[in-house]
Order: structure tokens, then sequence, then C-alpha cells
């Protein structure tokens, strides 16, 4: 047989469609097809010097000047599963089944329940994945690309070659599939699709599950996961526990700059799980939440720019690596949850923008497709497949990694067709007004559906603006998040803290406006990454004053935070009062942590959250009027709160005061409601965070005065720029009351210096 290839005759259009790779379904060429007795055998190699039908022991013709090789002959010397071996160039032989003897995989349900939408775990048949079919393992490929003339994956194993293994279309459904023989993991694909305009585009698998490190992009065929799991224990308690009352306080993370290896370089899944445990443990975070680590291009996107919505980025490792990552932090009784971005997608070319050729995923109409703020795309939420696909992303992340929940990115800017768009720069809905429909419909369905599949998961939500009941259920109205961030409250605050102390008092009204919508959501006070980059300044640097008013300041406010009504939130580095804006190029300034003023507050933000886990009464009713009360809320000209937290039984009893200017006053008379000894639990001026030291020698007794129609109350000494978290304690009995013959007895452990 020939082994140069000459002109090509005219070929029949089957054939001809399939050398010019454009042909829709290469399997009506292709593979075995029996006719009567014969059968007729047909291989497209175009890499191929020679090629024999294995089973026949028979050579494969080469249709002159083409690639294509046939068989023809008795149909039972070609069995329906036939391998083929071809020698190449190089007189290299190759040998494996052929992937166009294999019937379709998929099944019709898996594919009916896609393009409903209702398909909740579609990445485990899109994609790729190993698998043994007749006793024959290879890998399975499956995508969706309704639009597209033909479909092939390219590869490394194939040479990047689209015209090798073009895919089989399943009728309507937009789904093209095809089994690969003889693959194993570890290779890296694409896929090849050919538009109705005849544009060839390389794009990456929507549903792959791991990727190269940037700034390569091809997907990774990845074994299956042989991970053991070790946290049956701890799932089982989040499932039956009432998150809402518990302690939740959630240390923010962005892992490529929280700590790098001593060479710049990113650090594995594997170490940061134990250094981040250690840490979180001593400072007493519930939680951590880390920002976005799907797979992104980009590493000055934060990861907000994501695409690869089932993968985790191999910047620090492999996919098994960050289930160890979750398995280890769950086993020092950490909570992991994840930032997770269906707002939008990039516009880069290889990834989901017209990944057909067409407006798939996005909107075609750019009033309603593209975030210009932002340069990027608006998923299509109205589209079955596409809420699929977010879906299947939402609820992988919950199943393959046990996740304990996500906090949902820019929830605003999909609740509102006009979201940062100027007149006549968005579309109605058909009702006329500015509310996605679509998009309130998918989320609720998200939320519906995560916390049924996973009980005891948690949903929270990004969202700015005043749209009603988001963390409400959806079986009331609601849009059925957990929790909300209270991006109002944070505002606010921030606001008032970055005011001279002079002037505070004409702005009181900034700490206690919070109060009139506290309860109406289930918030979460949220001191974030977006809130020290881009000129805003650190969280330190942000607090007027000197030195020592800044470091004041900054622990005055997050002993506000930390006793106010809602679960919390701290991004790294504000821990510790890093001066810098947030750096996501390096890691985080810990060389400041030998500064005594910098451990001062990173041992206050300890203190304060193993207050907040062990006193019920901080954190029991944050989300119902009945656990907080006001003592006084009017002092403006002083720039004094004074407020009570309290819990479920009616047990716990705390006061908090705070003094926001840096003048001292010593005896400030509060009125509270029960009598005993109120122990001084956290007194933020104190030496041991890097304070004046001024305080109320561990605590005060009541004294039987009654005052802001409260019949006892407290004359106490508060510190300048300085909070104070007072505990109740009716059967404590302060030293001076204690009768002469006593005197030896033990007394109550008390706080020196005014901390706990």
């Amino acid at each position: 047989m020939p082994t140069a290839k000459g002109s090509a005759p005219k070929l029949p259009e089957p054939l001809l469609r399939i050398v010019e790779a454009r042909h829709h379904d290469p399997f009506e060429v292709l593979g075995r097809h029996v006719s009567e007795n014969r059968a007729t055998v047909r291989a497209f190699l175009p890499q191929a010097e020679r090629a024999i039908l294995v089973e026949a022991q028979a050579a494969l013709h080469r249709i002159e000047g083409t690639d294509l090789f046939v068989w023809e002959g008795d149909a039972s010397q070609a069995p329906e599963r036939y391998r083929i071996a071809w020698e190449d160039a190089a007189g290299v032989t190759h040998q494996d089944y052929d992937p166009y003897c294999f019937p379709a995989q998929l099944a019709d349900f898996d594919l009916h329940l896609f393009g409903e939408g209702r398909h909740w775990h579609a990445y485990r048949f899109l994609g790729s994945h190993v698998r043994e079919v007749e006793g024959v393992s290879g890998v399975q490929f499956a995508v969706w690309a309704p639009n597209a003339d033909r479909v092939s994956v390219v590869g490394d194993f194939n040479g990047w070659d689209g015209r090798t293994h073009p895919m089989r279309v399943r009728g309507g459904t937009g789904v093209w599939e095809l089994f690969v023989p003889g693959l194993a993991t570890g290779g890296y694909y694409k896929y090849e699709i050919r538009d109705h305009a005849s544009h060839i585009h390389i794009k990456i698998d929507p549903y792959a599950q791991s990727f190269q490190e940037r700034p390569q992009t091809a997907g990774l065929i990845c074994p299956e996961t042989a991970f053991r799991w070790t946290d049956a224990d701890w799932m089982t308690a989040r499932a039956e526990a009432n998150w809402q009352h518990r302690a939740f306080s959630v240390y923010e993370v962005h892992l490529g700059s929280w700590r790098r290896d001593p060479d710049g370089n990113f650090v594995n899944y594997r170490i940061l799980a134990k250094e981040l445990a250690d840490y979180v443990t001593e400072l007493g975070f519930t939680h951590i939440e880390l920002l976005p680590i799907t797979e992104h291009p980009l590493d000055a996107s934060w990861g907000y720019q994501c695409t690869g919505y089932f993968a985790p980025t191999a910047r620090h490792g492999t996919p098994d690596d960050f289930r160890f990552f979750v398995d280890y932090l769950h086993s020092r009784g950490i909570g992991v949850l994840l930032d997770w971005v269906p707002a939008h997608f990039p516009k880069d070319a290889y990834a989901l923008a017209r990944f057909d050729g067409s407006a798939l995923y996005e909107h075609a109409d750019p009033r309603l497709g593209e975030h210009k703020d932002w340069g990027t795309l608006i998923f299509n939420f109205g589209r079955n497949e596409v809420k699929n696909f977010l879906l299947s992303s939402a609820l992988y992340w919950l199943d393959e990694f046990h996740l304990d929940g996500l906090r949902v990115d820019a929830v605003a800017s999909m609740l509102y067709l006009d979201y940062s768009r100027n007149a006549g720069e968005w579309i109605p809905n058909k009702y006329g007004g500015n509310e996605n429909l679509e998009a309130v419909d998918f989320i609720r369905q998200l939320n519906s559906v995560t916390h049924e599949q996973h009980p005891g998961s948690l949903m929270i939500a990004e969202e700015s603006t005043a749209w009603p009941a988001v963390s409400r259920p959806t079986y009331l109205g609601g849009l059925g998040f957990s929790m909300k961030w209270n991006m109002g409250w944070m505002h606010d605050t921030l606001s008032y803290m970055q005011k001279d102390p002079i002037y505070r008092h004409f702005h009181h009204d900034l700490l206690t406006f919070g109060l009139l919508y506290a309860f109406t959501e289930n918030f979460v006070l949220p001191f974030s990454h977006d809130e020290v980059v881009h000129g805003k300044k650190s969280m330190l640097d942000k607090m007027p004053g000197d030195g020592w008013q800044k470091f004041a300041s900054l622990r005055l406010l997050y002993t506000f935070m930390f006793s106010y009504p809602g679960k919390k939130l701290l991004f790294q580095g504000c821990e510790f009062a890093q001066g810098a804006e947030w750096n996501f190029a390096g890691e985080l300034d810990w060389e400041l942590l030998e500064r005594p003023q910098h451990q001062g507050v990173k041992q206050l933000v300890a203190d304060l959250n193993r207050l907040h886990r062990e006193l019920p009464a901080l954190h029991e009713i944050d989300f119902d009027a009945s656990g907080f009360e006001w003592i006084d809320c009017h002092d403006s000209s002083q720039s004094v709160l004074s407020y009570l937290r309290k819990d479920r039984a009616g047990a716990d009893l705390v006061v908090a005061v705070f003094n926001f200017t840096p003048v001292p006053r010593t005896d400030y008379r509060i009125g509270v409601p029960e009598p005993g000894f109120y122990r001084e639990a956290i007194n933020s001026d104190a030496e041991l965070y890097g304070g004046s030291n001024m305080g109320n020698q561990g605590g005060v007794q009541s004294e039987p005065v009654s005052w802001m129609g409260r019949p006892h109350s407290l004359l106490i000494a508060l510190p300048p720029l300085g909070g104070l978290v007072m505990v109740h304690e009716p059967d404590h009995i302060a030293e001076d009351d204690l009768p002469e013959t006593t005197a030896d007895t033990p007394q109550t452990d008390r706080a020196d210096d005014g901390a706990d």
C-alpha cells in the first residue's frame, strides 16, 4: 500500500467532511459498519504510515491522498470491539481499541435532567472521567456545546490534532461525548470547537477538575480520588447543630498571600493546612473563609475571575491535597468556607466566553451580559444548562471537598438588571422593573438545593443593598441564604472610626443607626479584604491620630465588633494590625509580631474570640432583638455607648461600654438590671494589649442606685479610646464586701490588668 500521500481523489461528502474535520457525526463514517455479512472499518489516522486491524491480522488501506484507512471483509473477522495497530513515521507502533467501535456512554436520563436544569451532579458525567467500558479502560469525555458544528478532544495524547478524536453529539441535547480507550490519568487536554462560521476555537473543559498551573491552561485528566476522609464525626455534628445559636467567627484568608515559602513561591495545601490550623486555633476563630481557590488565570484577580468552576487551583497542589486541607482543619475543629463566584466570569478566549462560537454561558446582548466595571461577562441564569453548571459547581465543592459552606460573591450585581448601569444601558424585566427575575429564581434554587443536600451547610451572601429577606427561607418569600454580610454596619462603623475623635459626637448616629435594622437579616459583621486595598488603607492606618491613638482605636473597634450582635469576620493581617495595605503578591508582614503593640492586638483578638465562644450571651441570640438591649445610646456629647447582651436561658448577662474619645472617664455611671459583681472580662486598654492599663481592678460591684431607669448601677472607670466587656456574676462577692474573718479565703480568679 502507498505510504506517501498523493493528491486526494474526489471523495463522497461524508468522507470529505471527516478529512476536512467538519463532520458533526464522525460515527456515521468511522468505526465498524456491517451490511449483511460484510463489514467495513474506517479509521482516520493522520500520524500513521500504515495500520492493521489486529483481530483480522489484516492491513487497513489508505485512501489515496488522505489519512483515511479502510478495511473491508467478512464481518466475523471484525468483532464489535476491535483494536487497530499503526506505525508512525519514526517506526513506533501504537495499538489500542478504536474509539469509534464503542457505543454512546451517557445515559439518556442524565441528559434529560441536565436539559431541564435539574442534574445536581452534572460534573459526574460531563468533563473527563477515567472509565472501564466492557472491560476496556480509558477516559470518557463529554462537553456541552449545542451550537458547534464539530467538537474534538485534543491533548498531548494526540498531538493536539483536532482531526483525530472528533466527538459525537447526543441528539438535540447539545452534549458531545467520546470514550477514548487506553488513555490514562495525568494527560492534558482541551476541546477544539468548529462553529457555524467555520471558525476554530480551542477551549478548556468547563467541567475539568484540575488544570495546569498558570500561565498554562489545559485541563488535567484526573484519577478517581483515593483520598480517605476522617471527618465523619464533624460532618454528622454539623448536620445536627443549630448554627444560628452557635459561636461563629471567621478568619478570611487568601492562601497565596497568607504564607509563601522562603523563595517566595506558593505553598502546598497540605503544609498550609497545618500552619493555618495552628494559627487559627491560637486565635480562636471557628471557621476560615478562603478567597476563591477555584482555578483562575490572573493572580491579581484574587480568584474572583474564575475559569475552573470545578477545580482547586493548581498553585497549591492537587484536588486530593485540597481534600487533605479541609479534612485536617476539620480534625482541628475548624470549619472551612469558600468564596464562590456565580455572578460573572472573565472574557479569556480559551475559557467560557463564546464557548461554542455563540453567547452560550453569557447573554448575547451586552446590556444583559457584560459587567463593564469588571471587564467580565454575566451568566445567563435563564438557560437551564447554565443554571445546572452553577448548581453542580456549588454542590461539587460541598460534595467532593466537604466544605462547610459558600460565601456567594457580588449577589447585588445578580439581583439588579441596572446594577452599575446608566439609563439606556440595561433592559427591564417583563414587568418593567429592574429585578433580574431569572437570577432570583436561580439563587432561591441554589439555596434550597444546597441546604437540602447538605444539612448544616451555610450559604452566605455578599449583598450590599436593601433587597428584603435575603437570609429568610424561600418558602417565606426570601432568597434562602443562611446569612448576609452587614455592609451597612461595616461602612458606617469605619466611617465613624476614621473621624477625628473631637468630631465624633456629631456622627453618633453612625454607631446607633445599625440597630434599627440589625435583626431584619441574619448578619455577619465583615472587615474583609475589600476594606484594606485600593487606597482604602489598612485597618490600623484608617484610624486617626498618632501611633498610640491608632492602636487604641483599632483595639476599641474590634472589641465593639465582637460584642455587637451578629457573626464575625476578619481578614488576614487585620488580627495583628498590619500597617500596610494587603498585597496579594507577597505574604503578610509577619515580622510585625515581634513588636509588642502588634502582638497586643493579636492577643486581644484571641481573647475576644475565646469570650465570644465561651459566653452564650455573645453568640446565642445574634439574630433576634431579645439578645440585645441598649443601656444608653444617647451620650453623643461624650461619644460613649453602652448596651447589654443576653443569652436564651436568661442566665448570662454581659455589659459592653465604649469610650470613643481619648478622654478617660473615671466615674462613669451606667444602669444595670441586676445586682451583683460585674467582672471585667475584656478591657481593650489593658497593658497586656498595649494599652495604658486604666481599668476597674478586675470588676465592679453594683450599687443600689437607680440610674437610667434601672434599679441598679455601676460606677466605672472608662479608659481612653477603650472598650469594656463586663460579665455579670450574681454570686460573686467582691473583696471589699467580705467579712474580716474570711479575709484569708481564696478569692475567685480575676483578670490581671483588666484582661481575662
